[in-house]
């Protein structure tokens, strides 16, 4: 018997929806309340390392995900004009049986969980959202957007860094920036372009780009962050076929097909930590509305599905929720996120500011073996 019924979750995202899955299946009755029309999502691609993979296959849809997306095993490091200086086999972080890193069009990744979420039996109300949340101590009665009012055994916030369902818990903490901005297109791919490879310096801190698919890939360049409304809609593509004109190999091929605004994206890097625990008394929360990091280690995904596994488990192998199945939520999770949240942001730190005793692949080698163990 699980540790609950019911459960709303209010966000239907990557964390969200791994959770619905599996409370589903689990026999939960779940209700995902979404603000949005629908589940899918905005943005390029998105970079999922092998600990999300390990997650996505425990959920049942990495056979789709793997069909869907491209998986490659090393990382190459370009100096500007396209030069190749390393190439560095990329650690195993799902273990050995999958592919280190797997790039996908990040509106694909969202249809294939929801498609799971409906499968699972969970139900889905669009276009809503929580106004207020009173804890009753064997239950939470929610009022909602369209004027109801239910009352559930735990409710979820997994709505996001500028998360709704954080401030009405009383949590005051909202998103810092990094002082860093990144411009994605999704776009064409070169022939020449089959994994990951960064450029750090020329006119920008990170040029990059990762596969996402046969014949697809998004690129990125990341400078010095900007008021999001100084650049128009219709300049995006000349603003950012400027900065790429100090990058050259595919970059040639990349700045040719920068010329559609509709598919340039432009976003602050942001950082959030909310103190443990992650709950008050029946509504916790995970994903992006606990923790939150720049993409400079893109473990982003890999933290919010991971928050789902921990969670489902602890819920579908109790059967009484207590403080104390938070408390081991947060054994399992807080220190983890926290690690890669702080060495997220030292990355951006030490790109903004070089540091001479900087230790990058020191850095970057630790948190990859941290979460090559499961939480």
């Amino acid at each position: 018997m699980a540790a609950v019924g019911n459960a709303l979750i209010v966000g239907g995202g990557t964390a969200g929806s791994a959770l619905a899955i599996l409370l589903a299946r689990g026999g939960v009755t779940v209700d995902i309340a979404e603000i949005k029309p629908d589940l899918g999502a905005l943005g390029s691609g998105i970079t999922l390392q092998g600990n999300a993979l390990r997650v996505l296959r425990d959920l049942g849809v990495w056979d789709r995900v793997r069909a869907t997306g491209h998986a490659f095993d090393s990382l190459g490091l370009r100096a500007p004009d396209g030069t190749l200086l390393a190439e560095i086999p990329d650690a195993r972080t799902g273990g050995p049986d999958l592919p280190a890193t797997l790039g996908m069009n990040r509106p694909e990744l969202a249809a294939i969980l929801a498609g799971a979420v409906r499968e699972a039996g969970a139900r889905v109300r669009l276009g809503l959202t929580v106004d207020a949340l009173a804890d009753t101590g064997d239950g939470v009665r929610v009022d909602l957007s369209d004027g109801t009012t239910a009352t559930y055994d735990l409710v979820v916030g997994a709505d996001g860094i500028r998360s709704r369902v954080r401030g009405l818990m009383g949590i005051d903490l909202g998103p810092r920036p990094s002082g860093m901005g990144i411009w994605r297109i999704h776009t064409r791919r070169p022939k020449a372009v089959d994994r990951t490879d960064l450029v750090y310096g020329g006119p920008c801190f990170i040029a990059g780009y990762c596969p996402t698919g046969p014949d697809t890939m998004y690129a990125y360049l990341v400078e010095r962050a900007r008021p999001r409304e100084s650049v128009a809609e219709t300049d995006k593509p000349a603003h950012m076929r400027a900065l790429a004109e100090g990058y050259g190999g595919v970059w040639d091929e990349i700045r040719d097909d920068i010329t559609d605004p509709g598919r340039i994206n432009y976003t602050w890097f942001e950082s959030l930590l909310v103190d443990r625990p992650w709950n008050r008394g029946r509504t916790v929360l995970i994903g992006d509305a606990a923790h939150a990091c720049p993409p400079t280690l893109a473990q982003g995904a890999a933290q919010c599905l991971e928050d789902a596994a921990v969670l489902a488990e602890l819920l579908l192998g109790r059967d009484r929720l207590d403080q104390r199945l938070f408390e081991e939520f947060m054994d399992r999770r807080y220190d983890r996120a926290r690690a890669v949240v702080e060495a997220s942001l030292r990355l951006a730190g030490w790109q903004m500011e070089p540091a001479p005793d900087a230790d990058v692949p020191g850095l970057m080698g630790r948190v990859a073996a941290l979460v090559t163990e499961r939480p």
